[in-house]
């Protein structure tokens, strides 16, 4: 998400560990900061020693051990979790992304775009572990990690290391407030679909304007404990949803002649850019681990992360191989758009209108805990801090209500966040850490680490470039590309 990426603030206590990222990064380095002489010595063997070398192992400093967790997740919560955490409407949206690439191109596309992102979480992992024994903390969230790796790492790449810190803050903005963005949307149209089957077919942007008081007031709560059951009740729903949406799907199939195994290069970019949207869960990663009673089995070979992303690799596919292959081309940028007219369809849609507008609060949550602390610290006066905190929810509200009124169309809106946000957080920055982690000595025999992540990054622009400008010219000159429309 996509990353339905916060969705673990589903705990009681939502203590600071169970909710790592949305610490603010000056909290964090201000009491444990990073430090950057740590590679001056040419004998400090953390950074720059022979891996044989195993004499000062005995005595790194050991993050697992120093977690002080008052409410740990078990495996099993972790993997619901994890699931969870990566399905959102970026499952309904496959269907879509199929077309755009073709049945048996989606099929291996999708699983081989999902081996990748995982890989790559495994990556944020790894660089996570090595970077808390170096400045000896416990736990970072994603930007610290950005952070503590430049600032850690050759000396020439620290002066960039606050803004790295800063590219990886506002990258995570620009991913929830364009989830945020996709979630108005499909809200409208799928509320669109239910009135005009009842009553009148009305404009998408009426819809919009419709939810925009709802909206409002629900993301004006400002405390996670009563954010709880929002999302425990849209975790329900959409399952529920998913349900039947297979049931509708799996009937009736037609013969696989009947799609095409490949689509068109020009609409390939749009495949990816979904694809990415949908897989982009990373940003749950570190929370999950860092709150995980026994986190050394989340990374194992059979841990926690991979069987999770194999269930959602899994879940991805079937939507999009059997949605495509049901409703052919006609196939929208909601599988929940094509289930017909009938009661039970109406029903789908409704439940999964509730159920995202209940999650946009939690994905809301984000940009709301980033920007919130740096706009309380321009302010002064309690009084002044309260009316910028409320000032600042309506106005976040507001620009994802004014960016679905401006693109209203769903596939479209999915993609594009998918190939600018998306992208850069789950193909681009993990690699680029793993470089300036491990850099010099510790990229493999031969440098292969270092040409595998340059390939990883490689791959991760392309779909940056690609796909935001094939989105961008489907939004603007919507004539030249297919586009289903919604």
């Amino acid at each position: 998400m996509e990353s339905e990426s916060f969705s673990l603030l589903e705990s009681d206590e939502m203590s600071n560990e169970r909710q790592p990222l949305l610490i603010s990064d000056t909290e964090q380095h201000s009491v444990s900061p990073p430090r950057p002489d740590i590679r001056n010595s040419p004998e400090n063997i953390i950074v720059d020693g022979n891996e044989d070398d195993k004499s000062v192992d005995e005595d790194l400093y050991d993050p697992y051990k120093n977690r002080q967790l008052e409410h740990p997740t078990s495996n099993l919560e972790t993997m619901i979790l994890l699931i969870k955490g990566n399905i959102g409407t970026g499952i309904l949206a496959m269907g879509d992304a199929f077309k755009n690439s073709g049945l048996y191109v989606g099929l291996f596309g999708t699983f081989i775009l999902g081996f990748v992102c995982t890989h790559c979480m495994h990556m944020l992992v790894k660089c996570s572990h090595e970077l808390c024994v170096r400045v000896q903390v416990p736990s970072m969230n994603f930007s610290s990690v950005v952070y503590a790796s430049f600032e850690t790492g050759p000396v020439a790449l620290r002066k960039y290391s606050h803004l790295a810190k800063n590219l990886i803050n506002l990258f995570l903005i620009i991913t929830q407030i364009g989830f945020c963005c996709v979630y108005f949307v499909f809200v409208a149209v799928n509320l669109q679909e239910i009135v005009a089957h009842y009553w009148i077919k009305l404009d998408t942007q009426v819809f919009l304007i419709l939810l925009l008081i709802p909206m409002i007031l629900v993301n004006l709560v400002k405390t996670l404990k009563y954010l709880t059951p929002f999302s425990f009740i849209a975790s329900i729903l959409t399952i529920v949803g998913l349900v039947i949406c297979f049931y509708f799907m799996l009937q009736d199939l037609p013969s696989i002649k009947s799609v095409k195994p490949f689509a068109t290069w020009s609409q390939l970019p749009l495949f990816f850019g979904t694809a990415i949207y949908a897989f982009e869960g990373i940003g749950v990663v570190l929370p999950l681990e860092n709150n995980l009673k026994n986190p050394e089995s989340f990374g194992a070979c059979a841990g926690i992360l991979n069987i999770g992303m194999l269930i959602v690799a899994l879940l991805y596919t079937a939507v999009g191989f059997f949605g495509y292959l049901k409703y052919g081309e006609n196939v929208l940028g909601s599988i929940t758009l094509n289930l017909g007219d009938n009661i039970l369809a109406q029903i789908v849609r409704l439940m999964m209108a509730l159920a995202i507008f209940l999650s946009y609060t939690i994905q809301f949550y984000v940009p709301v805990n980033i920007i919130g602390p740096w706009l309380r610290a321009q302010l002064h006066g309690e009084t002044r801090r309260v009316f910028g905190d409320y000032a600042l929810r309506i106005g976040l509200v507001l620009i994802t209500f004014l960016l679905a009124v401006m693109i209203p169309n769903l596939e479209v809106v999915i993609s594009l966040v998918g190939a600018i946000s998306s992208s850069a957080l789950a193909l681009i920055f993990p690699p680029l850490i793993e470089i300036i982690t491990f850099w010099p000595n510790k990229l493999g025999k031969y440098n292969w680490i270092l040409i595998k992540d340059l390939v990883i990054i490689l791959i991760g622009f392309l779909v940056f470039v690609f796909g935001t400008f094939t989105s961008l010219m489907q939004i603007l000159h919507p004539e030249v590309l297919p586009n289903s429309g919604v």
